[in-house]
């Protein structure tokens, strides 16, 4: 599950109510900032996994390492197995932590000379393009 924030977010706790019986999640792998992320990448080395147990209304939180979730701006969450049935159900994902803007810059476009190109600047050619004193 991929869950984009409108900013960044210090994420401080989660709680999963699963379905009944063996349909419930028995472990939830966090992976933060990592957008595109694809199944084969969720089998490498999560930045927190919990082992859950059974919560069928909402009682159980777990705390995460705030270090290491403290400017999520993209969460992935990955339930790899369940308590024996084949299917896993998800009723509710709760997530617990503090909002803050994102102040991201877009993409700046930006031209380097290496060799200038005289027709590329004005000049004023009555004094050899240099300017002297002050004034414009």
């Amino acid at each position: 599950i991929n869950i984009p924030f409108t900013g960044n977010v210090k994420l401080k706790g989660i709680i999963i109510i699963g379905g009944e019986d063996e349909t419930h999640p028995d472990e939830v792998r966090l992976f933060k900032n990592r957008p595109k992320m694809t199944f084969d990448e969720a089998k490498g080395e999560p930045d927190q996994k919990f082992s859950l147990v059974r919560d069928t209304d909402g009682t159980v939180e777990y705390k995460t390492k705030i270090v290491k979730f403290s400017s999520v701006h993209h969460l992935t969450l990955h339930f790899p197995s369940n308590f024996g049935d084949d299917k896993t159900k998800l009723y509710y994902i709760g997530l617990s932590g503090e909002w803050t803007k994102a102040d991201r810059v877009g993409v700046v476009h930006t031209v380097y000379e290496t060799m200038p190109g005289i027709e590329d600047h004005k000049q004023d050619l009555m004094d050899g393009g240099v300017k002297h004193g002050p004034g414009p």
